[in-house]
């Protein structure tokens, strides 16, 4: 009996059989085109952003730009703010010059009144004391006839006072005045100081108002202790002023 191979959809393809129609139907494929339609696009495309790297460029270039903008605006701050601190630095200089300015101006307006006050300062040549001769009283007891000064009350040894600014030029016997001291004043005028017991001070030397210069006695051409006090146009004799008017002028009480 022979058998006779069946037939139906259902049955297997043979190895030959199988391989014989996937050749056929590449075969079919490549000579309609449908391969090389299908295979064209795959080949004309352009490479992927991950294959070519360009979007990690792209990206990392917008970093280094948003970097480079945040630098050039960081140091645009820092250039402000340091021309801020050089304006404030610079206002606080031109402050402490003009604060400077101001103390010295201010210290040389004190020095200046502080010397005008010591130039302007007069006192009595005998503190607590009184006139007991007038100027121009008449007598034999001087050599013109007339009181060239005036007298101050004093006893032996009380201290006499420079009636203001100067400088010592006579300081030692003075013939009838005894002991004397003369001193030019600031304003060139001459105040003249006899009968001293002592003298305290030297040629040359520069005295303020109340300066202890000697002490009061009862040497040269006196009749007792007192101090003899002339104001003068210069050092010489002869150009006495009336002293108590001289003191008074510059306020003093005599």
């Amino acid at each position: 009996m022979a058998f006779t191979r069946a037939t139906g959809k259902h049955r297997r393809p043979g190895r030959v059989h199988r391989t014989t129609v996937r050749a056929a139907g590449v075969a079919t494929l490549t000579t309609t085109g449908v391969l090389g339609t299908l295979a064209a696009p795959a080949l004309a495309a352009e490479p992927s952003p991950e294959d070519t790297g360009l979007t990690p460029v792209i990206t990392l270039g917008d970093a280094v730009a948003e970097e480079v903008d945040a630098q050039a605006a960081a140091q645009r701050q820092a250039a402000e703010d340091a021309a801020a601190r050089e304006k404030a630095e610079q206002a606080a200089r031109e402050r402490a010059a003009e604060a400077a300015e101001q103390a010295r101006e201010d210290k040389e307006r004190a020095a200046r009144e502080a010397e005008r006050k010591r130039l302007n300062t007069y006192v009595a040549p005998i503190g607590g004391s009184y006139v007991s001769t007038a100027y121009q009283a008449s007598s034999g007891l001087w050599s013109s006839g007339t009181h060239t000064g005036i007298d101050f009350h004093a006893a032996s040894g009380t201290t006499v006072h420079a009636v203001g600014a100067g400088t010592v030029v006579e300081a030692g016997w003075g013939g009838a005045y005894g002991y004397q001291v003369v001193i030019k004043m600031h304003d060139g005028t001459y105040t003249q100081y006899g009968h001293l017991s002592s003298i305290g001070v030297s040629v040359g030397q520069t005295v303020t108002a109340g300066r202890q210069i000697a002490l009061s006695g009862a040497t040269g051409n006196v009749t007792g202790p007192h101090l003899h006090f002339e104001a003068r146009t210069s050092a010489e004799y002869g150009s006495d002023i009336d002293p108590v008017a001289y003191l008074r002028s510059h306020g003093v009480t005599v």
